[in-house]
C-alpha cells in the first residue's frame, strides 16, 4: 500500500470536471443501441429472409443459436430469439473487453493515460461509424468487434480517477465514475429508443440515432484533446552523479489485498450478477406478459435508485463497506427473485438490484486501486476490469441454461448460493487497507455541478 501523491486543487477540480463530462457523453451514446437490440437484429433477420438465403452469417449465427435453444426439454418462445442474439453479441462484446483492458492498461502505463484514451476513442469512432453504415448484419458486427477491442474510456477513466486522489479521496472519487453510468444509464436508452422512430436513411432505418451517437463520440473526443491533461504520475529524476547520492531500489510492495483474491471476487460476482440481469426479461414476461414498455420502466426504477445511492451512500462509505453492502443486498434479491409472483414483490427485488448496481463494482476498483503503485495501475485496474467482462460473457449462457433446464426457482436458488459465496469471500478474505478508514466528499465544485444535479446505472 502506498498514499498516492497530493494533487494540486486546482487540477483535481479541473480533471473530475472533464472527466465527469466525457464520461456522459461516451456512456449516454453507449448506452443508445441498448433498447434497439430487438427491433434492430429483427430488421437484419428480415432482409437477411428477403434474399432467401440462409449462407449468411447471421443465418449462421440463428442456426447455432436454434440448435442451442432446441436441446432442452422445455420448450423455448421464438420470442426469445433475437433475446437469444442479442445475448450472444453482449457476450462477444465482452469476451473481447476482457482481451483488450490488460492490454489498454499497460499502454496506458507506459505512454499516458491522455494518448492511451485518444487512441481508444479513434476506435469508437470507427466502431460508430460502422454502425452508421450497417445496412447489413456483417458490418453490424464488425462494428461491435471494434467497439469491443477498443472501448477503454471506463477503465481509463478508473485509472485517472486514481491519478489525482489519495486513499481518504479514492472512494468518493470513483463513485463519480459510478453517478456517470447512473445517469447515461437512466436517460440514454430512452433517447436512443426516441431517435430510432426517425428514420433519415430508409437501408438503414437507425441511421438517426447512430449518427447522434457518432456526434457525441466525436464531440467528447474533440472536448478531450482539448481540456484532459496528462495524469500519469512522473518518475521522480534520478540524483545527479555529482552528489554522489545512490538511488536506492524499492522493496518489495505488501498489498493488503492480494490482486488475485479482488480479480477472483470481480468474476465470481459479475458471473452470477450479469446472468442474473440477462435473465430478467425472460422471467418477467413469463410472469406478468412483460412487453418493451414494461420492462424499460423497470430497468428506469433500478437505474434511478442506484444513481440516488451513488451520489449519497457509496460516495460517503469506505470501498469495503460499499462491497458488503451490494453482495448482501444481491444475495438477497436473488432469493427473492426465485421466489416472487407479484410486481410488488418484483420491484422490492429491482430495490435490492438497484443497491448492488450501485456499490460492488465501484467499491472492488477502489480496493484495487489501493493496491496499485503509480507505474501499474493501468495494468493492474485493466486486469481487473478483463475479470469481470469474462465473468459477463459467460454468465448469462451459464445462467439461462440453468434457467431453461431446471427452472425459475432452481436457477435463483442456485444464483443465491453462488452469491452467498462472493459473501464469504468478501467478508472472510478483504481487509480495509490501512490509511484508508476515514473518507471525505469531493465538494460539489469539484465536479462543476451542484449537489443535486449529480443525482441523476454498467462490457461489466
Amino acid at each position: 500500500m502506498s498514499q498516492a501523491t497530493p494533487v494540486a486543487g486546482d487540477l483535481r477540480k479541473k480533471v473530475l470536471r472533464v472527466l465527469f463530462i466525457s464520461l456522459l457523453l461516451d456512456l449516454i451514446s453507449f448506452t443508445f443501441i441498448l433498447p434497439l437490440y430487438p427491433k434492430l437484429l429483427e430488421f437484419y433477420r428480415d432482409h437477411e429472409a428477403a434474399k432467401a438465403s440462409s449462407n449468411t452469417v447471421l443465418g449462421q449465427v440463428l442456426h447455432g443459436l436454434n440448435t442451442y435453444k432446441n436441446s432442452f426439454a422445455r420448450p423455448i418462445n421464438d420470442r426469445y430469439d433475437i433475446v437469444l442474439l442479442g445475448g450472444a453479441l453482449g457476450s462477444l462484446f465482452s469476451f473481447l473487453q476482457a482481451i483488450a483492458s490488460p492490454i489498454i492498461g499497460r499502454l496506458s502505463d507506459k505512454y499516458g493515460r491522455r494518448t492511451a484514451l485518444l487512441w481508444s476513442m479513434a476506435g469508437n469512432i470507427l466502431s460508430v461509424a460502422l454502425w452508421v453504415a450497417a445496412t447489413d448484419f456483417r458490418t453490424f458486427l464488425a462494428s461491435r468487434v471494434v467497439g469491443g477491442l477498443s472501448e477503454g474510456n471506463v477503465q481509463l477513466a478508473l485509472a485517472i480517477a486514481t491519478d489525482i486522489s489519495d486513499d481518504t479521496q479514492r472512494g468518493a472519487t470513483m463513485a463519480l465514475v459510478g453517478v456517470c453510468f447512473s445517469i447515461a444509464f437512466t436517460f440514454g436508452p430512452a433517447l436512443g429508443a426516441a431517435l430510432s422512430t426517425i428514420t433519415t436513411v430508409a437501408a438503414n432505418p437507425f441511421a438517426t440515432a447512430a449518427g447522434f451517437s457518432l456526434f457525441l463520440i466525436v464531440t467528447e473526443t474533440i472536448y478531450l484533446y482539448f481540456y484532459l491533461p496528462e495524469t500519469l504520475p512522473v518518475a521522480a529524476p534520478k540524483s545527479s552523479e555529482k552528489s554522489g547520492s545512490e538511488v536506492k531500489p524499492a522493496g518489495p510492495r505488501v498489498r493488503t489485498n492480494s490482486h488475485t483474491l479482488l480479480n477472483f471476487t470481480h468474476f465470481t460476482f459479475i458471473l452470477f450478477f450479469s446472468g442474473m440481469e440477462f435473465s430478467l426479461p425472460f422471467m418477467t414476461y413469463d410472469l406478468f406478459s412483460y412487453r418493451s414498455a414494461q420492462s424499460g420502466k423497470l430497468l428506469g426504477f433500478i437505474g434511478l435508485v442506484a444513481s440516488l445511492l451513488q451520489g449519497s451512500v457509496t460516495r460517503r462509505l469506505h470501498p469495503l463497506k460499499v462491497v458488503q453492502l451490494g453482495v448482501v443486498s444481491c444475495a438477497a434479491g436473488f432469493f427473492l427473485l426465485g421466489r416472487v409472483n407479484t410486481e410488488k414483490g418484483l420491484y422490492a427485488a429491482a430495490a435490492l438490484l438497484a443497491v448492488t448496481s450501485a456499490t460492488v463494482v465501484t467499491g472492488l476498483n477502489s480496493l484495487s486501486s489501493f493496491e496499485a503503485a503509480a507505474g501499474e495501475r493501468g495494468n493492474k485496474l485493466g486486469n481487473h476490469r478483463s475479470f469481470g467482462q469474462i465473468g459477463r460473457s459467460l454468465g448469462p449462457l451459464i445462467f439461462c441454461t440453468l434457467y431453461w433446464w431446471a427452472g425459475r426457482e432452481v436457477a435463483y436458488a442456485v444464483g443465491g448460493a453462488g452469491m452467498v459465496a462472493v459473501c464469504g469471500l468478501v467478508f472472510g478474505g478483504l481487509k480495509t487497507p490501512p490509511g484508508t478508514e476515514t473518507k471525505r466528499m469531493p465538494r460539489a465544485t469539484e465536479i462543476g455541478k451542484k449537489p443535486n444535479a449529480a443525482k441523476m446505472n454498467g462490457k461489466n
